[in-house]
């Protein structure tokens, strides 16, 4: 299992449209990701439960990937959310 640490950058936090972009770049790897924040897990793959933790800027998540490849989901969600939030 590899995981991932970012603070969010972004003014408005996680909402629909990088939701959506995070999801459409989640759904390249097989590895099965869970986003957590402030100790409550949800699948990032699907927007009701992204959206659900209410993400704001600021805000701490940790990504976890767990499968074939993992190590290449976990790189490329590092610096997607580098660019992106």
């Amino acid at each position: 299992m590899k995981s991932i640490e970012y603070t969010i950058q972004d003014a408005q936090g996680i909402h629909a449209r990088p939701a959506g972009l995070l999801i459409k770049k989640l759904k390249e790897f097989s590895a099965v990701p869970t986003l957590t924040k402030d100790g409550k897990s949800a699948d990032p793959r699907k927007m009701f439960a992204l959206m659900g933790l209410g993400i704001k800027c600021g805000d701490t998540i940790t990504m976890s990937f767990d499968g074939a490849d993992e190590s290449a989901a976990a790189e490329a969600l590092a610096a997607f959310l580098k660019e992106n939030l």
